[in-house]
């Protein structure tokens, strides 16, 4: 194995996925595993490429984890830009300090941590170069952390690769888990499908052949609902005031920008796909997939952009992915907890999250 990294410094050609299981008397244990990290919820900090003074302040404290305790919320996962600082001139290792504070934190308080690989730039045309970069990364980070219980830490080796050729994401992604087992052997990683963490994609996804992986992706159906008015998606998503679920009393008229992009067939298909049958139905497909390779999955990613979606709609949402979640036994991970995705009307406090809100916490 350790022929296999110097092989990406030296040469930067990547092998060919392999996808045959190895057989294992602790798959319950790895079930277990990925059951530990459910009510979890993300806390958007230093993957923030668009705040230049991200660092320059921390955005939780000890009443901010104290307040996720209250909550029922069990796991932090942490998204880290390392790329975007690299190219800043910041040293992965200076990167890993901030994320000590936050393990540290957590121990403190008795919650899980996952470190997920943010902002990659990993592409169909450049692919070899980006996860030789990413094994780099990761051999670092690996380093650091190898002596952290595998029970209490958790990597998710790249958050949302694009929509590329499956195959070659597939082999990028089995590289970078080869590479971390050169130097951590036991630690669980987290790994998903091309096209941004798709259900889709997973669902057409060979699995690995290494018995210590979660296999995770997120859930944003539909996205007509959960990303409307997002400035970042285009117009696709510029029809506002739309209900979950669909209510045709209230269904707003299409937004003449969204005219002639996928917005207006979402728009049509709303009817259909907005209510908790339909999101139970999608999340059924990574379940099925789940069952077929006897591996474990997690969603760590769900919600609701909330600039424009009225509260009671995101809350009867969120109600009902981690109801679906729950019934189905695929742990999630809520998006997220301060930002622009966040369930709190301010500042995070018990004073600023509605009933409904709490009543949706206790879906799952």
């Amino acid at each position: 194995m350790v022929l296999l990294v110097l092989m990406f410094h030296l040469n930067a050609n990547c092998q060919t996925a392999k996808t045959k299981p190895i057989g294992s008397s602790q798959r319950q244990v790895l079930f277990a595993k990925a059951a530990s990290l459910n009510n979890g919820v993300s806390i958007s900090w230093l993957e923030q490429t668009w705040n230049a003074g991200a660092l320059q302040h921390k955005p939780f404290a000890d009443a901010d984890f104290i307040l996720l305790k209250k909550l029922g919320f069990k796991s932090i996962r942490l998204p880290v830009a390392f790329e975007y600082y690299n190219g800043k001139n910041m040293s992965t290792a200076h990167i890993l300090t901030y994320v000590d504070a936050v393990l540290r934190q957590c121990k403190r308080y008795g919650f899980k941590l996952v470190i997920d690989y943010h902002g990659g730039q990993i592409n169909d045309n450049n692919y070899a170069e980006a996860t030789k970069k990413a094994i780099s990364n990761w051999l670092i980070i690996c380093k650091h952390y190898k002596n952290e219980s595998p029970d209490l830490l958790f990597f998710e080796i790249y958050n949302e690769p694009p929509h590329m050729d499956p195959k070659k994401w597939k082999d990028a992604a089995y590289n970078i888990v080869t590479a971390i087992r050169t130097v951590d052997q036991q630690r669980i990683l987290l790994v998903g499908a091309s096209n941004f963490n798709s259900i889709y994609e997973l669902s057409r996804f060979v699995r690995l052949a290494d018995e210590r992986i979660i296999y995770t992706f997120h859930f944003y159906e539909p996205f007509f609902f959960t990303h409307q008015g997002a400035e970042w998606v285009g117009d696709q998503v510029s029809t506002t005031g739309v209900p979950f679920p669909y209510d045709g009393k209230i269904f707003p008229q299409l937004n003449p920008k969204a005219k002639g992009t996928w917005g207006e067939t979402n728009y049509a298909q709303y009817p259909h796909d907005g209510n908790e049958q339909s999101v139970n139905d999608k999340l059924q497909i990574v379940k099925n997939w789940s069952n077929k390779y006897d591996v474990p999955i997690l969603c760590s990613e769900y919600g609701v952009y909330n600039k424009y979606a009225d509260a009671d709609s995101r809350c009867r949402y969120i109600k009902a992915v981690r109801k679906t979640l729950s019934a189905l036994r695929i742990p999630g991970m809520l998006w997220d907890y301060n930002t622009n995705f966040s369930i709190f009307a301010g500042k995070p406090s018990l004073a600023h999250l509605t009933p409904c809100f709490k009543d949706a916490l206790v879906a799952n």
